[in-house]
Parts: structure tokens; C-alpha cells; sequence
């Protein structure tokens, strides 16, 4: 399937992890210490929560759940087709999680929690959307099947079995971008506090309008 995509995609990925590293970084000192990009953290945490947790923490977390799920929805109702096709709606899915990145930015500046639920249903626009055009060989909202995957090849590689270079430096890609964002977020975030969401958002944005432009150049 990578070998379908354009080279291109290596930098989108790049960038998209970059974002929901920086998302992530973000939320975890800013959000209660709350992980949105991704979500098996926050399912233990709903999990243990039945336990020795109020019910407002219960349905806190569930939230953070459902609305990544909403997220993925969205992407699901405006992408068609699992494979990668100039034309599609990824520009008006990456201006709608920038805009949901900027209403989190406005709530949790305010001191409102349904920001969690609004930097949730970003990560989970941006993960369905990479998983469609992809065909769910990437993720860039978290790392665990991206490490999976890569550790998966370095076995079959040490079988005999052939080495896919092109895929391997796509991961290490997304790694490096995930880890560079969560650093970049880290500092912005020490010295903007929630306004380091800014960054994500206006990335989200110019992204758009570079497959937006990419799209007609190419179609004339």
C-alpha cells in the first residue's frame, strides 16, 4: 500500500505527527495531565475510574472517548474511499480540526473542560483521516502500531524476508515528528500556556491550502 503513495505523503505524515505530538505534549501539562491524540491511556483511566473515581471524572473520561470517536465520524462521512485521491475533502477535514483546535484553545483559556472533548474530536478527525487514505497502515495521532509495525519488519528482515526501505523511514518519520512536536509543545506551552495551541492550528490551516493549491495545479 505505501508503495501507491505519493512521495509527498512521507512529509504529510511528517508534519501531521509533528501536530498531534505537539497536541499531546500540550494536553498532558496542561489538560489534568490528559492525553486527547490518543486513547489507551484514557480507556484505563475509565476503566479504574469505576473504582475510586466521582461520576463526574467517570463521564469526564467517557467524553474524551466519545468525542474522538465523533472526530473519526467526521472524517468517515466526508472522505470516500480508502485510497489516496486528489479531489477529496482533506482540506475542509484539516480547517475543521483547526477550527476545533481553536475552540479548545478559547475554552481551556477560559478554564472550561470541554476544551479535552474538542482537542479529542481533532485527534480523532486527523487519525481517521491519515487511516483512510492509507488504508490503516498510518497513524499520527499515536506511536504504538507505527513501533509494531516497524519491529514487525525488523524480525521478518532478520528471517530473510525483503526489507521495505520506503516504509521504514515513513515510520521513523512519524516517530521523529510526534517526538519533535511533543518537544516543540512542551517549550511553547511553558511559555504561552494554552496559547501554544496556536501553533497546531495555524499548521493544520497552511496544510489545507497546500493540498488545496496542489490540487488544482495538478488538474489543470
Amino acid at each position: 500500500m505505501i508503495s501507491k503513495l505519493p512521495k509527498w505523503i512521507e512529509y504529510g505524515a511528517f508534519v501531521l505527527a509533528f501536530v498531534a505530538g505537539s497536541i499531546n505534549a500540550i494536553g498532558l501539562l496542561g489538560f489534568d495531565h490528559q492525553s486527547v491524540s490518543h486513547l489507551s491511556g484514557t480507556a484505563t483511566l475509565l476503566g479504574s475510574s469505576f473504582h475510586d473515581s466521582s461520576f463526574e471524572q467517570t463521564a469526564h473520561l467517557a467524553g474524551i472517548l466519545g468525542a474522538f470517536l465523533i472526530g473519526a465520524s467526521i472524517s468517515g462521512l466526508l472522505l470516500h474511499g480508502s485510497r489516496l485521491k486528489l479531489g477529496r475533502h482533506y482540506d475542509t477535514t484539516l480547517l475543521l480540526e483547526a477550527a476545533l483546535i481553536f475552540v479548545s484553545l478559547y475554552l481551556l483559556s477560559n478554564g472550561s473542560f470541554y476544551g479535552h472533548y474538542t482537542a479529542s474530536a481533532a485527534c480523532g478527525i486527523q487519525n481517521a483521516l491519515a487511516t483512510t487514505y492509507s488504508g490503516a497502515v498510518i497513524r499520527t495521532t499515536h506511536l504504538t502500531g507505527i513501533f509494531t509495525d516497524l519491529g514487525i519488519m525488523m524480525g521478518e528482515a532478520m528471517r530473510g524476508r525483503s526489507f521495505d526501505k520506503r516504509k521504514a523511514i515513513l515510520f521513523l518519520l512519524i516517530i521523529s515528528g510526534f517526538i519533535t512536536g511533543a518537544t516543540v509543545g512542551t517549550f511553547a506551552f511553558d511559555l504561552y500556556q494554552f496559547n501554544a495551541l496556536l501553533a497546531p492550528g495555524v499548521i493544520c490551516i497552511m496544510l489545507a491550502g497546500i493540498y488545496r493549491f496542489y490540487s488544482l495545479v495538478t488538474s489543470n
